[in-house]
């Protein structure tokens, strides 16, 4: 295994990630394994901008569309799975590449996680009646008094993130980010880390065309298909929960494209802060392909 690579190519939405992922792959002779929580589910497609089939058919894509939005699934659960397939795949092959915007569930691939207890029914209904009670404001305060190294990196409107965390400290006593910052597993394969690097004027202008763009291809209709499951936890995402509150007649369809946008933009400002804090990725611009592939081949 000592032979063996896993390319990692990070950055935040909007940063062309997958077509970049294609490049690499095809030059390596890889398969892709997806490491965008949101692309997991197969009944979202056009809002967490899925590789198309098109860009399926090019290189074999891995954890795309392998679940349901009913689906009960968590970062210990895709690192268990990573870890398993990477065992089967470099049986065959040499080189895989990761790419992807969650940030947590790359760290769990290449550092593992600690591991956390169980926990009880008592707190998790503690946690659950929080959000009932106070909303998700009420989570975003807590998480920032208990826990505030966390709360800079967290999606601050994922509920369940926030809830994971409450219920882990009022579990153990001790913040959720210290549970993630233990020592690093050390992998039997090789880890390249890779990150795009986007002006920030630009990188704001793509995120706004690629709103639009969604909306042209049908957002709104992939939306209505499951606004009957909107309070399933995969649904309180950017891009989703901005039309369901149009849905609900709670604001024009012009004010929710352009919220869209915003909360686009702040989270891929958090995740630009993410990698900000690591020192082990190397940065390209999306155009200088032909250097992250001179790059990857001095570690072969």
């Amino acid at each position: 295994m000592e032979n063996k690579h896993l390319i990692v190519l990070a950055g935040p939405t909007a940063s062309g990630k997958t077509a970049t992922a294609i490049k690499l792959a095809k030059a390596f002779d890889a398969e892709i394994i997806s490491a965008d929580s949101r692309q997991f589910y197969k009944e979202l497609s056009i809002g967490t901008a899925a590789p198309t089939a098109e860009e399926l058919a090019q290189v074999k894509h891995h954890f795309v569309h392998n679940l349901s939005i009913e689906d009960k699934y968590d970062v210990a659960d895709y690192e268990k799975d990573v870890i398993l397939y990477l065992k089967n795949y470099f049986k065959n092959h040499d080189v895989a590449v990761m790419t992807g915007g969650s940030g947590l569930f790359i760290d769990a691939v290449c550092n593992g996680l600690d591991e956390i207890p169980d926990i009880s029914d008592e707190i998790r209904a503690k946690v659950t009646k929080m959000l009932e009670e106070g909303g998700i404001e009420a989570l975003q305060k807590e998480v920032e008094r208990v826990d505030n190294d966390y709360f800079q990196i967290v999606d601050k409107q994922n509920p369940r993130r926030l809830q994971r965390a409450l219920e882990v400290y009022y579990q153990t006593g001790r913040p959720y980010s210290t549970f993630r910052q233990g020592n690093a597993v050390k992998r039997d394969f090789n880890i390249i880390k890779l990150a795009i690097l986007w002006d920030r004027d630009k990188l704001i202008e793509r995120i706004n065309k690629r709103v639009d763009l969604m909306m042209q291809q049908g957002l709104l209709d992939e939306v209505k298909s499951v606004y009957p499951k909107r309070h399933l936890n995969p649904l309180n995402t950017v891009g989703y929960k901005e039309l369901f509150d149009y849905l609900d007649e709670k604001c024009t369809l012009e004010h929710a494209v352009e919220q869209i946008k915003i909360n686009t933009r702040q989270y891929a400002k958090r995740q630009m802060t993410w990698l900000r804090k690591r020192n082990d990725y190397q940065w390209f611009t999306a155009e200088q392909t032909d250097d992250m592939v001179a790059y990857v081949k001095k570690w072969l």
